[in-house]
């Protein structure tokens, strides 16, 4: 069937990605701020914003391209740098939710498993440094793997690796 707008499952992946941010930029950077010492309180909660932050952005200019287009094994294309192509009347994965939600949706991830990082070195790295890490973690982690599980890389569709035409199991 030709793609469609389902108002149901575009209400459901716009209130699930707003759960995703609610549980980021509130919680997590409340629950690390509350970890460490007051006087850094300030701190880890700028950081896991400014990273949430900077994370759609990139997600955005070049990650949902490098993890959603492209026939690569381990990253996409550059079919969808700076969102070339992508309007309201797009579908992305799913035929019945536009593509600028799927974005979306798949964007408060890359952004929460970055931030989730910040837990691991709070109190203890520069802000700049923070920043760098977050960067090259998001582009050579995230981007690959998001690529290879959910853009139709390395994994093949039955689950199992498939590496130059022979499936391992």
């Amino acid at each position: 069937p030709a793609p469609r707008i389902d108002s149901g499952d575009t209400a459901w992946m716009l209130t699930s990605t707003l759960l995703v941010i609610l549980m980021t930029v509130p919680g997590l950077a409340l629950f690390y701020g509350g970890l460490g010492r007051a006087k850094n309180m300030l701190s880890v909660l700028v950081q896991v914003f400014v990273i949430f932050a900077l994370i759609s952005l990139l997600w955005a200019l070049y990650g949902y391209s490098l993890a959603f287009s492209g026939e690569g094994r381990f990253f996409g294309g550059f079919d969808k740098l700076f969102l070339k192509g992508v309007t309201p009347d797009t579908f992305g994965a799913l035929a019945t939710i536009p593509e600028y939600v799927f974005l979306a949706f798949q964007g408060t991830f890359a952004a929460i498993t970055v931030a989730l990082i910040v837990g691991a070195f709070a109190e203890r790295a520069r802000f700049s440094a923070v920043l760098l890490f977050a960067v090259l973690w998001f582009s050579f982690s995230y981007v690959p793997m998001a690529h290879i599980v959910w853009g139709g890389g390395l994994l093949a569709a039955d689950g199992a690796l498939d590496f130059a035409g022979g499936t391992v199991v």
